[in-house]
């Protein structure tokens, strides 16, 4: 995975192969399949090499379909469905050995003035308070385990502040058993330009959001009778931000049932302002 700022951006720099098609390279992992992040951030490059110009992108819905080969590249297909006044919608198809393995729908608006509000950001120690969520996981997994981890997201800066596991530092809410909530930028310093923050942000956005599903059951995704994989991953964004900077991932998971979970996560950044929105469901399996 990448292993610093500039190698996330070259990651999602892709390569034009016709109109409307494009090749993305595979970093080096550990990892047995693509990541989704890295999959949903260079899909959403694609559709943004496509659009109008003038509009930005404002939401993406998707789906994972098949495990991703980390040792060949991705084809990303973009089909432009719509270009309106005021909005404009792309579909991406990545495929990998001839067969579709996501696929992304992406919205994009030109920018207006409108009606504001939004929820309050919670109230959390500030980043240089909160540990690193690498040595708070040390205490609970195997050392080669999180040696791995390290390496895998050694681009992202990550502190936790606080879950609602059994000790954890959030207080009790029988009304949200599942919460977890982290501090989180790119560590190191990425270009201005705002689509380059926004498939940052995505790619982030998966690290930690299923694994909210689990913390209120005593058990993680380094389990050997758990098996995980996300189904569908959306995001909304609502303001800018830079993903370089820090920003509060405020995560809650309102159901889990029938060997799948789902997880919703609002970002904010150090100073309140509410900039995106995510869920996403997934594969949360005990083997038996």
């Amino acid at each position: 995975m990448p292993t610093s700022a500039s190698e996330l951006v070259d990651l999602l720099d892709l390569e034009t192969i016709d109109v409307n098609l494009f090749r993305g390279r595979q970093p080096i992992t550990f990892f047995q399949r693509v990541f989704g992040g890295q999959v949903a951030g260079q899909a959403m490059i694609a559709a943004e090499r496509t659009a109008p110009e003038g509009m930005s992108m404002h939401s993406l819905h998707s789906y994972f379909l098949r495990p991703g080969d980390p040792n060949v590249p991705i084809i990303y297909d973009v089909e432009r469905i719509r270009d309106g006044s005021s909005f404009a919608t792309r579909r991406v198809e990545a495929r990998q050995h001839g067969r579709p393995i996501y696929y992304l729908t992406a919205s994009f608006q030109v920018d207006e003035e409108g009606l504001e509000h939004q929820d309050v950001m919670p109230d959390v120690p500030a980043p240089d308070d909160c540990p690193a969520s690498l040595d708070l996981l040390r205490k609970r997994a195997p050392a080669a385990y999180v040696d791995v981890l390290a390496q895998e997201w050694s681009v992202l800066d990550m502190r936790a502040a606080g879950d609602s596991r059994a000790g954890g530092a959030l207080e009790g809410d029988p009304d949200h058993p599942a919460r977890q909530r982290f501090w989180v930028r790119v560590d190191g310093e990425l270009p201005d330009d705002p689509m380059i923050h926004k498939a940052a942000l995505t790619y982030l956005s998966d690290v930690t959001l299923l694994g909210t599903a689990l913390v209120v059951h005593g058990t993680s995704f380094m389990e050997p009778d758990m098996q995980a994989a996300s189904l569908d991953h959306t995001v909304w964004f609502h303001r800018p931000f830079r993903a370089d900077e820090w920003l509060l991932y405020d995560q809650v998971s309102p159901s889990a049932s029938q060997g799948r979970g789902l997880a919703i996560g609002r970002l904010f950044t150090a100073d309140g302002r509410l900039v995106a929105t995510t869920a996403q469901e997934g594969l949360i399996r005990l083997r038996r």
